[in-house]
């Protein structure tokens, strides 16, 4: 009878916290270089800078890192059924900046970034979603720069998402917040680029924990 009741005692905190794990909901972030944290250890990149301020506020989301360096809209697209695979509540999509960069026109950048986010609507209706905006430095040419930035809120507004602010917003050109290449974050422009995204983030995670 002891041994018995001294067994269930000592499975019931693990089974517990496994409990409390599956119970968490997840958001994931889809993105590039920028959200795998090239450069930076795993647990200072901004998806994990991210995950902490969620367990200091107490919500019940696990955030999920679906980053990969060199990634594009086009290839967001071919694999977010994979990455939805398990479920999300919420889908926060961080590409485009890699298509800027190669020269991609914007309109088709806005086409793959609509159609990320009317699949991930499809495979699961109740997804919040969040586009995180991105911007061109003027070296790419104004007009292409101008063009690029104004997908973001018009993609967002046309498929009910949350627009999110520029990731790189006070981290662009700081050679203080990059890497040697200065355009890697270092640990704390991927802090910073955290705190930029929190905001909007933290509001999406109160209304889905409502």
């Amino acid at each position: 009878m002891w041994l018995l009741l001294f067994s269930a005692c000592a499975l019931w905190p693990r089974n517990a916290a496994h409990a409390n794990e599956s119970a968490r909901l997840r958001v994931v972030i889809l993105g590039d270089s920028l959200t795998a944290g090239y450069g930076v250890e795993s647990a200072q990149n901004y998806p994990a800078r991210l995950q902490e301020k969620i367990d200091r506020a107490g919500l019940p989301f696990e955030v999920v890192n679906a980053g990969i360096s060199g990634d594009t809209t086009a290839g967001g697209l071919r694999r977010i059924d994979w990455v939805l695979g398990k479920g999300a509540a919420v889908l926060v999509v961080a590409l485009g900046g890699n298509d800027g960069l190669r020269g991609l026109a914007p309109a088709q950048t806005a086409q793959n970034l609509a159609a990320i986010l009317q699949r991930a609507r499809q495979r699961i209706p109740d997804v919040s979603l969040v586009l995180v905006a991105m911007k061109m430095p003027l070296s790419m040419g104004a007009d292409f720069a101008r063009a690029f930035e104004e997908i973001f809120p018009e993609v967002a507004a046309r498929n009910r998402a949350v627009l999110g602010p520029f990731l790189l917003e006070g981290v662009a050109g700081n050679p203080e917040l990059n890497q040697a290449d200065l355009i890697h974050p270092n640990a704390r422009g991927q802090e910073k680029i955290a705190d930029n995204l929190w905001a909007s983030l933290h509001e999406v995670l109160l209304e889905r924990a409502r």
